[in-house]
């Protein structure tokens, strides 16, 4: 079943849209401030999230903003707000879509189901003889799966999503360990080597670049 972040402080909208979506047979999460909802966006996995420019804590800019420095989760943004200068600011901050309110719940349906179809055809993640199944959580190299734990999983493909794009530790440790994680930044250094240790045997190890002073990148 999708999965969809509802980040609203209108209750009462944000209850509706939570009963269209179930009954459309989406799982529902709501946060009804921006601090809340960044909280979940980037501990969670979400197929979509709905977001609030207008909000408490948070505003919905920067919130977007900080989602999208580290997940490449689908975000549409709603509100009142919607001369073409907002839209344009929300856009450039990372929305893949913009819907003013008051608007029909179909619309939004459909548009969803556009973010949904884009989203299956990018579900399998391929770089040269890697290939990384979202759905299956599951990695291979050609036919032969890697054997990945979930936290190895997860940080490759983190880097596979984010290809060419150096990502900071603590960008690491936040998607992968969690938004108020205590662990300590060199866990992602353990964690990279374990992931060159299972590419080795493949001769691929070196996709995983080091940036010193940095992250890390795959290529």
């Amino acid at each position: 079943m999708r999965k969809i972040l509802i980040i609203e402080d209108e209750q009462n909208l944000a209850r509706f849209l939570e009963l269209e979506l179930t009954y459309a047979e989406y799982e529902v999460e709501i946060a009804n401030d921006g601090e809340h909802g960044l909280k979940l966006a980037l501990a969670g996995h979400y197929d979509c999230i709905l977001l609030d420019l207008m909000l408490p804590k948070m505003n919905g800019l920067e919130v977007c903003r900080k989602v999208r420095n580290v997940k490449e989760t689908p975000i549409i943004m709603i509100t009142a707000k919607g001369d073409t200068h907002d839209k344009v600011v929300g856009l450039d901050h990372g929305a893949d879509d913009y819907i003013v309110k008051p608007f029909d719940i179909e619309e939004l349906l459909a548009r969803l189901r556009v973010i949904m179809r884009r989203s299956e055809e990018t579900d399998a993640l391929r770089i040269g003889e890697l290939s990384i199944d979202g759905d299956a959580f599951k990695a291979f190299v050609g036919a032969t799966n890697l054997e990945l734990t979930k936290t190895e999983f997860e940080l490759l493909k983190l880097l596979a999503e984010n290809r060419n794009r150096v990502l900071t530790r603590e960008q690491i440790l936040t998607h992968v360990w969690g938004y108020d994680s205590e662990v300590e930044t060199n866990v992602v250094d353990v964690y990279i080597r374990y992931l060159r240790n299972k590419l080795k045997p493949f001769k691929l190890q070196t996709m995983i670049e080091t940036v010193r002073g940095v992250g890390y990148v795959i290529r």
